[in-house]
């Protein structure tokens, strides 16, 4: 059966430089693949393009480009990278440029609609700095079929970038709906770059950390099966355990919504297929939904923050003392929002003075820069000789920042332009889905919330599980799942799917308390999904909270001191 090598090279915007020329070297591929953006990301590309319209993509993907673009051709591997941004065509006259200087023949495509910026106000979005359609995978495959050699997106979704090149291969159609949801499957898989070899992963102390972590690629079969893998002599490892903690990662329900397909991510199997290699199979995919999601920034106005460090005893007494004082010195001109954070970092008896102290964070916003900026600023500077004994900051506050907000809209998915600018400058308009139906939301899974008396253990949760978080807007997930490795894995998930409720979640996360908290399984992979509605606010560029995108909020799950069985612990 015919198989593709499809491997990635960036996760996002910033990830390690040298790895498109780690992949390319590092053994045989068919197409590499770069994801550049996050919801973030947009808003810094929308600020770049406020500062010079000829900007607004991903610059460091030219630049990696520029010591690549002769070996990627001398071994035939084509290129699929979203890092066109808000300005593909930017970006896709840029990349012509750069092979015409270093005498390279390249054919070079970009697909384009997905910026409605300029349609914001028709669409009930008014004061959008940014808004991009997630667009999906047939533009890519239209530009591959073409010639190209390179393919810039615009914002298309971050599964698009490998579904495009498997629908391209293997002439998936638009009903195809296995076969594209396990291309959706295998690009999730894919799309964070090392997050699926080891990186951000609970089990970290059981993969190669001694050498930098190897990008991930798939073998990607005409009848939608994978096997996800790296290039030999690279660190990290691929696990069922690595795999499935990408899988969990920023998802909600089962059900997985893409504009070509929704996949159920309840049907995914995992199987450990030799050193470095897992097999995903029995992907089941349904419609996709009849909108598609519009990521939406704005411009929210001004903030800054100053950290206080409270040295020794009488941290709360100390903390009281200065927050009467900031609060009165700014009383003239409140901000609109203070937000005050105690982080009790301080130990007893303790043997360093960082051992001694505690961060207070005082965050301020507002729509004025002036009220966040050399007021506040001077009201803490003020109090230097006349707080609480051992005042010092962490360093001096600076002049107020800009921040967004992030929001999600929706719109009917032909209202939305998807177009592909082909190598020879022509143009072909992409069709919406021909069939599409609402997803059936699956339904969270009500538990008992208990561990049996007399046959529990008090141990950190993650003991017994590993955990995965992240964000989508102001939203966290945190998907928990049993070890593929633990002896009696089955008993072990059915005791963790009754046991882990929203109201467990709401104890031992106590921030989540008051908020939207549902709870999914995912029995194949051993797995729950924990949704947060929230958590985060307005989104990353706006939260003050200590992990503005949720991805330690797994980590802190498995701190927590719970009653365990004692059979089940490995």
């Amino acid at each position: 059966m015919r198989t593709i090598r499809i491997g990635n090279c960036s996760g996002f915007y910033g990830d390690r430089f040298s790895a498109m020329s780690e992949m390319l070297e590092g053994g045989p591929l068919d197409y590499l693949t770069g994801d550049y953006l996050a919801e973030l990301t947009m808003l810094i590309l929308g600020r770049d393009r406020q500062k010079d319209p000829s900007l607004g993509y991903a610059k460091t993907f030219l630049r990696q480009l520029g010591g690549c673009l002769a070996l990627a051709r001398q071994c035939g591997v084509r290129i699929v990278t979203n890092a066109g941004g808000l300005n593909p065509a930017g970006l896709a006259h840029a990349v012509r440029a750069l092979a015409r200087e270093q005498g390279v023949e390249v054919a070079v495509a970009h697909v384009q609609g997905d910026d409605l910026t300029g349609r914001a106000t028709e669409h009930g979005w008014p004061g959008a700095l940014t808004a991009n359609a997630y667009l999906g995978a047939f533009g890519i495959a239209a530009a591959l079929d073409a010639g190209a050699d390179i393919v810039v997106t615009g914002r298309v979704t971050d599964a698009a970038l490998t579904l495009g090149p498997a629908i391209a291969e293997f002439g998936w159609g638009r009903t195809d709906f296995d076969r594209l949801a396990a291309g959706v499957v295998a690009g999730h898989i894919l799309e964070c770059g090392t997050q699926a070899t080891g990186g951000n992963f609970s089990g970290f102390t059981t993969v190669d950390t001694t050498r930098p972590l190897g990008f991930p690629l798939a073998e990607l079969s005409a009848d939608g099966t994978a096997v996800v893998t790296k290039h030999p002599g690279t660190g990290g490892a691929v696990t069922v355990d690595t795999v499935t903690a990408q899988l969990v990662y920023e998802v909600a329900g089962p059900r997985y919504a893409n504009p070509d397909v929704t996949a159920c991510l309840d049907t995914v199997e995992l199987e450990q297929a030799g050193p470095d290699r897992v097999r995903v199979t029995s992907v089941r995919g349904v419609a996709p939904p009849p909108t598609t999601k519009i990521a939406l920034n704005s411009v929210g106005g001004w903030r800054n923050t100053v950290e206080f460090v409270l040295t020794g005893l009488d941290i709360e007494e100390k903390q009281q003392w200065v927050r009467r004082q900031m609060t009165r010195a700014l009383s003239a001109r409140p901000p609109a929002e203070i937000v005050w954070d105690l982080a009790r970092t301080d130990h007893t008896d303790p043997t360093s003075e960082a051992a001694a102290s505690a961060v207070l964070r005082c965050h301020v916003k507002d729509p004025d820069p002036a009220v966040v900026g050399r007021a506040f600023s001077s009201a803490a500077v003020e109090l230097a000789l006349a707080s609480y004994p051992g005042f010092h900051v962490t360093a001096p506050p600076g002049p107020g920042t800009p921040f967004g907000i992030y929001r999600a809209g929706y719109l009917p998915q032909e209202l939305v332009p998807h177009v592909v600018i082909r190598p020879d400058g022509t143009s072909v308009e992409i069709a919406p889905p021909p069939v599409t139906a609402d997803p059936v939301p699956a339904p969270p899974r009500a538990g008992s919330g208990r561990t049996p008396e007399g046959l529990a253990v008090a141990l950190p949760l993650g003991r017994l599980v590993f955990a995965r978080s992240g964000d989508k807007g102001g939203t966290a997930n945190v998907g928990v799942w049993i070890p593929a490795g633990h002896p009696r894995r089955a008993e072990a998930y059915a005791w963790l799917r009754d046991w882990l409720t929203p109201a467990v979640v709401a104890r031992l996360l106590p921030e989540s308390a008051g908020l939207g908290i549902d709870v999914f399984p995912l029995p194949n992979l051993r797995a729950v999904n924990i949704v947060i509605d929230g958590l985060l606010g307005d989104g990353v560029a706006s939260s003050t909270r200590f992990d503005p995108q949720a991805k330690a909020v797994g980590e802190w799950l498995r701190a927590r001191v719970v009653n365990l069985p004692k059979e089940l612990l490995p």
